[in-house]
């Protein structure tokens, strides 16, 4: 099982003060697959390190979450604390990211904010100061700065002497910053470049993004572009005084950037104020909001703020009511659905898993039985091609082998985690990814909060593991998750031990091309959500962690 060059995605708001490496919706590993530091995440599912051994969580009952979440006097309110753990200049808050589709599984683009103004003028204050007051943790910071052009020896050169224009248009790659901000509004991931302002270079690692409702873009060329502005939803100049933008630039240059104060004046000069009059003064016209005083100003930040509450309440989504309440009308099954063959063993495998007597050591051991019967039919459906080999004896024989390179296993926490090591009996050398996601107990949705998943998704063929899919809601999560980092929808096995009838006809109608693999299907649902006559809750049964006493 390959557990190496995996992306580690909170979606739990990450805040980091870097211009060049900006916060982002999650906290990734570097793309070289250096290492990343070591972050303890105590969440009400238990401890959980994204990179040590995985537990089993436990599915919280809402008495023990209410009693968990008692503050003592005077301390924050409840939805207020959702701050959990916060690292060096990194912080991790406990909100998931609600569904950002419809039951079509169509995108709802995210929120693009522009946020321009001259060097200094305190373009990433506002911007933090728009997340601080969304109190929403799906929002990402991206940085102009981060899209520098890589310069030659001979520009190179001139950028030690201080004599390259970093404030010209030409010095950035737009086709990059549109191409990036165009994923990100589109709920894709992106690969956003690290730029080292004491090398003038870009890092060798890039942070990866993913995960956002709302889209923060600052930089001093914000406006420059006619192709990025069209990506804008909303136009943000933040209008400070020159005198307090050098003041400001001349701090920050040396203290962080390692400059000398006669090369920082010497290059705003003759660059930074020349451009700021000519191109990014006259942008201002472009702006749909001006923010005198830049981070002082809480009345405009304010307004902002409240304009992109109403986006974000106006792009909600209520999906697992609906999901269940689906007229399905007799409709056939879809063609995408695989049933394993109900022979007398497998009815056996079901009689033992489905009987609530049966032991917890009983009901693990039948149920990775049929666990394994289910990937052995799922790697049936795979590519094949025919192969001619020499047996012992010296006789050809015409042979079958997987045409597939790469596979991999994404469960779905916490019950999808169980049918891993049966993959991995099956299987040789496939990945393993995880996606947590959690149903809200107030309001009935499920939420993303963390994945784990391969850097190469995209040309794997994967097997989404999920031990049973009721309504179908955190199934489309996941496989919308697997799209937004570009995994060909028919490259997508959802493999499930019991489905509901109405969970197969959901995740069908959204994603026609995805394969969906199963050993039995029962055709009802209560109003809990619960399959009839189902298994009762697999996880709980499982790891023996049932709280309905």
């Amino acid at each position: 099982m390959k557990e190496g060059n995996m992306t580690d995605n909170v979606i739990f708001q990450t805040m980091t003060s870097s211009a060049s490496d900006s916060g982002s919706g999650e906290d990734m590993d570097s793309q070289d697959g250096s290492e990343i530091l070591p972050l303890t995440i105590t969440t009400d599912l238990g401890p959980h390190s994204p990179n040590g051994p995985s537990r089993a969580p436990k599915s919280p009952s809402k008495a023990a979450l209410k009693k968990r979440i008692r503050a003592p006097p005077g301390s924050a309110k409840p939805e207020e604390t959702r701050v959990l753990h916060t690292h060096g200049r990194r912080t991790l808050y406990t909100a998931g990211r609600p569904p950002w589709y419809n039951k079509e599984g169509q995108l709802k683009n995210a929120f693009v904010i522009g946020l321009c103004g001259g060097s200094a003028s305190g373009k990433t204050t506002v911007a933090r100061k728009i997340i601080e007051a969304l109190d929403v943790p799906w929002v990402s910071l991206v940085s102009m700065d981060s899209f520098y052009k890589v310069l030659n020896h001979e520009q190179h050169e001139r950028a030690i002497r201080n004599e390259y224009d970093f404030d010209h248009p030409d010095a950035f790659d737009f086709d990059l910053v549109v191409s990036t901000i165009g994923r990100l509004k589109e709920g894709k991931s992106v690969n956003v470049p690290i730029y080292n302002f004491a090398t003038h270079s870009r890092e060798k690692t890039m942070k990866i993004i993913y995960g956002a409702n709302v889209v923060i873009f600052e930089g001093i060329m914000a406006f420059a572009n006619a192709e990025l502005l069209k990506l804008m939803d909303m136009k943000v100049f933040v209008d400070t005084d020159s005198d307090i933008r050098l003041a400001r630039r001349l701090r920050r240059d040396i203290a962080e950037r390692g400059r000398e104060p006669q090369g920082v004046l010497k290059q705003y000069m003759t660059f930074v104020k020349p451009s700021f009059e000519h191109y990014i003064e006259p942008s201002m016209r472009s702006a749909d909001i001006i923010v005198p005083k830049g981070g002082e100003n809480d009345v405009a930040i304010n307004l902002i703020v409240l304009h992109v509450h109403n986006q974000l309440q106006a792009r909600g989504f209520k999906l697992r009511s609906k999901l269940a309440q689906s007229a399905h009308n007799g409709q056939p099954m879809p063609g995408t659905l695989h049933i394993l063959e109900k022979t007398p063993q497998v009815n056996g495998l079901h009689s033992f898993i489905r009987d609530k007597t049966t032991s917890r050591d009983e009901f693990i051991f039948y149920s990775k039985r049929l666990m394994r019967l289910l990937f052995e039919f799922a790697l049936s459906m795979l590519p094949f091609r025919e192969v001619l080999l020499d047996t012992p004896q010296g006789i050809p024989y015409k042979g079958r082998r997987l045409a597939v390179e790469k596979i991999a296993g994404v469960s779905i926490l916490r019950a999808g985690e169980t049918m891993e090591q049966a993959l991995c009996e099956v299987c040789k050398d496939v990945s393993i990814g995880k996606i947590l996601i959690q149903t809200n107990l107030d309001t009935g949705e499920p939420e993303l909060h963390y994945t784990r998943l391969p850097r190469d998704i995209k040309d794997h063929h994967i097997f989404l593991l999920d031990a049973t899919v009721a309504t179908g809601a955190a199934a489309m999560m996941a496989i919308r998750v697997l799209l937004d980092h570009d995994v060909p929808e028919e490259k997508i096995f959802l493999c499930s031990l019991l489905m509901a009838e109405s969970g197969i006809h959901t995740v069908a109608y959204a994603f026609p091309k995805v394969n969906i693999v199963t050993t039995a299907v029962d055709k009802e649902m209560n109003e809990d959500f619960h399959i009839l006559p189902g298994i009762g809750n697999f996880g709980d049964r499982y790891f023996g962690t049932d709280f309905s006493d």
